[in-house]
């Protein structure tokens, strides 16, 4: 466990600490009035408001668009069923920029309803919130999707013979047992969309802000880094409750429900009800979830390839190097994130599943879902500022990328491989430390063959999360060595409609590079539960 926490403590603790302190800390005094200060001010209270609201607003529609779709998945058995649940869960491992491009072509500037209806949504809420429901959909039909999948239809059938209506029934017997998987899911639908960078930044122009686009304007633009401070610390108080109100609800979960093997409980759809539901979800897909990406595709083939071809030339301004580089940059960069975070969670995961770890060791696996939530844009600019001196000068070092990825690829790889590796029965490994194996060796003999599945599960988790990394990355990304999602934001930064179409071509790349992984994770699951 020393390897994890000596990590987090270099790596996340450390660069916020010291934005923290550089925001707060003036002349060797603690200036904590700054806080009742900046939260004060009318133009930071709003920022606090549309973010709390819009995220609000945002699980809400989500869980409405997405519960029947869980249903859908759970209950009824159709043809491409499990291709569908590989397109459903697409949007989630899209980056930010991404999702925020996809939907600019869908309602922005020339867009698809700009050229049928000449009705743009871009730098409005709705475009943000729909973009959010996009992104979110998958969380709530595996989430919530996976438990109803195990969920004993007996149950309710036996409450329908006793004379309850198909309404009661599900209403007194099915939501109280989904009831903590819908909490669970939109605690987390909350946790992405009150942290919301990138789709706002694309989407909300200068109208809206949720507060990571305020701290990174605050950072980056205006260089106030006292309201910075303030605002990381707001943030990260909201995050902790919400990922305190996550685990309790979890906990729920674990320990309330008897579930039976999901295999038997979907079925061919039966009467008009089912069938028009079904159809109704398969439009609601085509339309909010593929569409989108379509858009982005046919946009970045206007003209044919110019925009790919165009890729290929540096302009010697905000590219140093060929946009068509940041490809490969990104590609690199990711695979040694995703090596970091595989190292790291895995070694993390080995001492929380241990049956005698101890009460701090379990509280490391909270602290460990905090990258998740905690600006990135505070960790990247807290890299600048706090790894920018020996024995740790990493400024100019390639490294600095990856590492920052891996903070939020770690998570993944514990969430994925902890469940794992509690299934593992101790007394195998007792029996292999009796014949005198080291522990070692009773990791790779008894521990590795059994997880090796939800290792390279976890491997691709955290090398698609790293791929489209942007809040971090956009400050310790150099110029001669862009990522992905950094050159995507930097072209749409730019006017004109090469730098837009190009912008366009990057992001398919992006999504195409993504989506490959996701499949590959498709494949590689070792249960049908749906989950994450």
């Amino acid at each position: 466990m020393a390897v994890p926490v000596a990590f987090f403590g270099v790596f996340f603790a450390w660069p916020v600490a010291a934005i923290v302190t550089r925001g707060l800390k003036a002349d060797g005094v603690w200036r904590f009035g700054r806080i009742a200060d900046v939260v004060g001010q009318s133009d930071i209270r709003h920022v606090l408001w549309f973010t709390t609201w819009q995220a609000l607003a945002s699980t809400a529609l989500t869980l409405l668009a997405a519960l029947p779709a869980a249903y859908v998945f759970a209950r009824l058995d159709f043809p491409g069923r499990q291709v569908l649940r590989a397109v459903v869960t697409v949007p989630f491992v899209l980056p930010t920029v991404v999702v925020g491009t996809a939907f600019l072509a869908l309602v922005g500037r020339g867009g698809l309803l700009d050229e049928l209806w000449g009705v743009r949504l871009d730098t409005t809420v709705w475009a943000i919130l729909l973009a959010h429901v996009f992104f979110n959909y998958a969380v709530v039909v595996r989430t919530v999707g996976g438990l109803w999948a195990q969920l004993d239809p007996r149950q309710e059938e036996a409450a329908r013979m006793l004379g309850a209506s198909p309404a009661a029934a599900w209403r007194k017997v099915t939501l109280p047992a989904l009831a903590p998987a819908v909490a669970a899911a939109a605690l987390m639908v909350f946790l992405f969309t009150f942290t919301s960078f990138g789709v706002v930044q694309i989407l909300g122009g200068p109208t809206f802000a949720t507060l990571e686009v305020e701290i990174y304007r605050e950072t980056s633009e205006i260089f106030d880094l006292p309201t910075a401070a303030v605002l990381t610390l707001v943030q990260f108080a909201a995050v902790g409750t919400i990922l305190a109100v996550h685990a309790w609800t979890v906990r729920r979960r674990e320990s309330a429900l008897r579930l039976v093997d999901p295999s038997v409980t979907a079925r061919r759809p039966r009467g008009a009800g089912q069938w028009a539901l079904l159809g109704g979800v398969l439009a609601t897909i085509a339309v909010l979830l593929v569409l989108p990406l379509a858009v982005l595709v046919r946009r970045s083939l206007d003209g044919g390839f110019g925009y790919y071809r165009a890729l290929g030339d540096a302009d010697g301004g905000t590219f140093l190097v060929a946009p068509i580089e940041s490809v490969a940059n990104s590609l690199e960069y990711a695979v040694a994130a995703t090596g970091v975070a595989v190292v790291i969670g895995g070694l993390a995961a080995a001492a929380l599943a241990r049956r005698d770890a101890g009460r701090l060791v379990r509280g490391f696996d909270a602290l460990l879902m905090l990258p998740l939530g905690v600006s990135a844009v505070t960790v990247g600019f807290g890299f600048l500022i706090a790894l920018d001196r020996p024995p740790l000068d990493l400024r100019q070092s390639w490294i600095l990328v990856p590492l920052a990825q891996a903070l939020v690829g770690v998570p993944f790889v514990v969430r994925t491989m902890l469940p794992v590796l509690r299934a593992v029965d101790e007394r195998l490994r007792e029996a292999a430390a009796v014949l005198g194996a080291s522990p070692w060796r009773v990791w790779r003999e008894v521990d590795l063959p059994m997880v090796r599945r939800a290792l390279l599960i976890a491997a691709g988790f955290a090398f698609a999360v790293s791929l489209g990394e942007f809040g971090a990355t956009v400050f310790i990304a150099r110029p001669d060595n862009p990522t992905l999602p950094v050159a995507v934001a930097r072209l749409l930064s730019r006017p004109g409609d090469l730098n837009y179409g190009q912008a366009m071509a990057l992001s398919t790349i992006l999504m195409v590079v993504s989506a490959v992984a996701l499949l590959v994770l498709e494949r590689l699951r070792t249960d049908r539960t749906g989950e994450f």
